[in-house]
């Protein structure tokens, strides 16, 4: 079956920030403000997210209140990838709203018609619907990755990075602090180190909690793509 394309192309706007993002450097994802580009922010930085798809499908609905038939665009569609589970527990594809807090609440009576219409149009295909506001978007990760995007295109040597890496895969999960003390000795050369354990965090080779706040105990591990 072939995948979601999008149903309709975003133009510019006077109401917010509408643009298009560079999905690793391999397509452009539209999206209509701000919000919408830190959610592809963080889907891009998420190694479990295989690809998104913004404005995949067009919805029907029936309003109750109006009486009318609308047709309902959600903003994106995740995949993500098998990883390390049983190909049973597949993670299902996620239908998003991405929404303003303050907007959604204010409108929930208005707008609930056509989320229950996502929700029942997502069961139908195998997939989930969720909405995401700034307390699922604005938060610590975001933080994280985009301290991080400053390292993501400084230059090391491929040997020292691939030593630190071999390091990691031997002992499966290690901390900042363990890789700087043996790969990285001396004050100088320990500054340098922490730029390019950064580095390698903000290019994906290695990957920890980014939900949490970096600290020298903080574990990293060699992520796995498939």
């Amino acid at each position: 079956m072939p995948l979601p394309t999008s149903v309709r192309k975003i133009g510019p706007t006077r109401r917010s920030v509408s643009g298009y993002y560079a999905f690793r450097g391999e397509e452009s994802i539209a999206f209509e403000s701000t919000l919408e580009r830190d959610f592809l922010i963080k889907a891009d930085f998420d190694v479990s997210v295989l690809g998104v798809i913004s404005q995949p499908c067009e919805i029907p609905f029936h309003h109750p209140v109006t009486g009318r038939r609308y047709t309902y665009t959600p903003d994106y569609l995740v995949y993500y990838r098998l990883g390390n589970r049983h190909y049973r527990d597949y993670p299902k594809p996620l239908l998003v709203e991405v929404k303003p807090r303050e907007k959604w609440q204010a409108h929930w009576r208005e707008w609930s018609p056509k989320w229950k219409a996502a929700m029942r149009h997502a069961s139908n295909e195998g997939w989930s619907f969720s909405i995401h506001d700034e307390s699922r978007i604005r938060d610590k990760t975001l933080d994280n990755i985009t301290f991080l995007a400053r390292y993501k295109r400084m230059v090391f040597p491929s040997v020292e990075s691939q030593a630190v890496l071999n390091t990691v895969r031997e002992m499966g999960v290690a901390t900042l602090d363990y890789l700087l003390s043996r790969h990285f000795m001396g004050d100088l050369y320990r500054a340098e180190g922490i730029a390019h354990l950064w580095h390698l965090l903000a290019t994906r080779q290695l990957d920890c909690d980014m939900a949490q706040s970096f600290s020298p105990l903080s574990e990293v591990w060699v992520p796995d793509y498939e």
